[in-house]
């Protein structure tokens, strides 16, 4: 088993062992964790094992070409996104970010390009209105450890997967999250605001501004309302929410998180705020 070395995590920045690491320590395998594999002792040391197969699954370094042509029936990566579109570090929030109708998994026969390579296998799933970054992630997770059993029970009864080719239209990137996109402009459109909030929900999540006050957004809707406001002002607040005027519409923040404090629903927030329940 291939993992990332052990990094500093937690409060105390204290060299912490990887999810995988941890799973195949427990079940009694080896594991290995390199900086790199662009050495030829690390190539060795892979080279030893003689594998068939290398599965990659968010391992977040790249395979050289020489380590690719290792295993007899090469490399398989299981990517989270229907291929060529959202190739890359972030297709989830970013397939969530675009208002994408579905999405899904693809289990690709690795080559030199990122993400280029033919798909072997795929499963979709819509991507459904209430869904976060969070939910979607976990729903192609149980998807990828489908699509990656079926593959691999039919390679092992000797079945040769065909790869199809990428077409070369629709080829997006889903480049890496900055924690600077988690920012709200209510002088955008509410529902690209509301994407935004579910996209970035659990990380980075999205920050705004409420009356002059900084806090953290983790759950809001778009609602149509017509308003002659400036964008960021409170429109109204109560039980249900408070509304942010928008460049179009209107965001309806449902659960936030002051500074220091924890996740909490509009109406706790607006009993330690109650003059905003008065905006109009």
């Amino acid at each position: 088993m291939y993992t990332q070395p052990d990094r500093p995590a937690g409060r105390g920045r204290k060299l912490t062992p990887s999810p995988v690491k941890q799973a195949a320590l427990a079940a009694g395998i080896p594991v290995e964790q390199p900086e790199s594999l662009k050495s030829q002792a690390a190539r060795d040391t892979l080279a030893a094992y003689r594998p068939d197969l290398m599965v990659v699954v968010a391992y977040g370094l790249i395979l050289p070409r020489k380590v690719l042509a290792l295993p007899r029936l090469g490399c398989w990566n299981v990517h989270a996104s229907l291929l060529p579109r959202w190739r890359g570090a972030a297709p989830i929030q970013r397939a969530i970010l675009a208002g994408d109708a579905e999405s899904g998994v693809d289990l690709m026969q690795m080559e030199a390009g990122l993400d280029t390579g033919p798909v072997l296998l795929e499963r979709r799933t819509p991507i459904d209105r209430a869904d976060t970054g969070g939910s979607l992630h976990d729903r192609l997770s149980a998807l990828g450890a489908e699509v990656l059993a079926d593959g691999l029970r039919r390679a092992v009864a000797g079945e040769t997967l065909a790869p199809t080719p990428q077409p070369e239209a629709g080829v997006t990137y889903a480049h890496k999250l900055d924690k600077a996109e988690a920012k709200l402009d209510f002088q955008r459109d509410a529902l690209a605001l509301e994407r935004q909030v579910r996209a970035f929900d659990p990380w980075p999540v999205a920050e705004g501004e409420i009356a002059g006050e900084p806090l953290r957004i983790w759950a809001a809707e778009a609602i149509a309302r017509d308003h002659a406001a400036s964008p960021g002002s409170v429109l109204s607040a109560g039980r249900d929410g408070i509304e942010i005027a928008c460049g179009s519409g209107a965001l309806r923040v449902t659960a936030l998180q002051r500074a220091g404090g924890k996740r909490i629903g509009a109406a706790d927030y607006l009993n330690a705020r109650p003059e905003l329940r008065g905006a109009r």
